[in-house]
């Protein structure tokens, strides 16, 4: 294989930590059109009962279509806009999308415009595009099985790092809902029309210590691993996370605006989802089309022993 397709490997690899650092932590515009009439603001318990009956209906319908935008500050990972579209299921975690964006697009005039993504059984995979499959006899699309990734790694800490990245990946709007109904300072907005429909604004903030304690994914943390963590969060400036959602009139988040303010600048998503319930048929791709990171991994350690191994004439 090639050097340059190792930097489109680089590329596509940086444009899942943009989702999987982002995903689960998305500061916000608002956004939501005002409509008319606004009514008084709902009280603390009408507020919860309607957040609880929206959490509870969006456990149940699985999946949805989402429509994603995220962006980053130049000094986190490169910066720039990563915009994806397709579906996702929860329960169990599936998804399907395609990704743009000048996230992609910064690794150079090798990096592919457009990455489509497919995850399944807790195993990524990542089309590489046409000139990746010229250097890999036909093959095009890149496996990652996180649990093989740390489990090779012998790294306890790598494999809480990878197991924690695909919990926040697999963020479900139920999930955001949940950890808004921690919010210290939950707010409701006011009825507001998000893509034609009417629906109810609210929004809140927590610290990164409270959404910790908010998000299950942590959960399999130590105590002092806890401490560490959030120890060093704090040295990045990080604030907090304002979150806000609207709910449409059948109990389900139709817009999400999540950000985090941060020493290098804020990082926000805005995700909009639609047809909840709908089947996610999501496959893999066909194994003949497939190469695995590990295995590239392999052969990149195999460089570095020899450098003139491998390489291009």
């Amino acid at each position: 294989m090639g050097m340059a397709a190792w930097k489109r490997a680089g590329v596509s690899l940086t444009a899942v930590a943009v989702v999987v650092g982002v995903a689960g932590c998305q500061d916000g515009d608002g956004g939501g059109k005002k409509a008319a009439g606004a009514t008084e603001s709902q009280t603390q318990n009408e507020m919860t009962k309607v957040l609880q009956a929206a959490f509870e209906k969006t456990s149940e319908a699985k999946s949805s279509k989402v429509r994603m935008t995220m962006s980053m500050p130049a000094g986190a990972g490169g910066g720039g806009t990563v915009e994806l579209s397709g579906v996702q299921g929860w329960d169990p975690a599936v998804m399907d999308v395609t990704m743009t964006g000048s996230a992609l697009t910064e690794g150079g005039p090798d990096a592919p415009d457009e990455v489509r993504m497919i995850m399944l059984n807790n195993v990524m995979y990542m089309d590489m595009g046409e000139k990746q499959a010229a250097e890999m006899d036909g093959k095009r699309w890149m496996k990652m099985d996180f649990a093989a990734i740390a489990e090779a790694s012998g790294d306890a800490e790598v494999q809480q790092q990878m197991t924690s990245g695909l919990e926040n990946l697999n963020q479900d709007p139920s999930k955001q809902l949940a950890m808004l109904l921690e919010s210290p300072n939950l707010k409701h907005v006011g009825p507001e029309k998000v893509d034609g429909v009417q629906a109810q604004h609210y929004k809140g903030t927590l610290s990164f210590e409270e959404m910790v304690d908010a998000n299950e994914s942590f959960d399999m943390l130590s105590a002092e691993q806890r401490e560490d963590l959030i120890a060093n969060v704090e040295k990045t400036g990080l604030k907090g996370y304002d979150t806000q959602i609207w709910v449409n009139e059948d109990n389900y988040p139709v817009k999400m605006v999540v950000g985090m303010k941060m020493a290098q600048g804020a990082m926000n998503m805005t995700a909009h989802y639609s047809d909840y319930g709908a089947e996610a048929e999501v496959q893999a791709p066909p194994a003949k089309d497939t190469f695995d990171l590990m295995g590239m991994m392999q052969e990149l350690e195999g460089l570095e022993e020899d450098p003139e191994a491998g390489l291009d004439s």
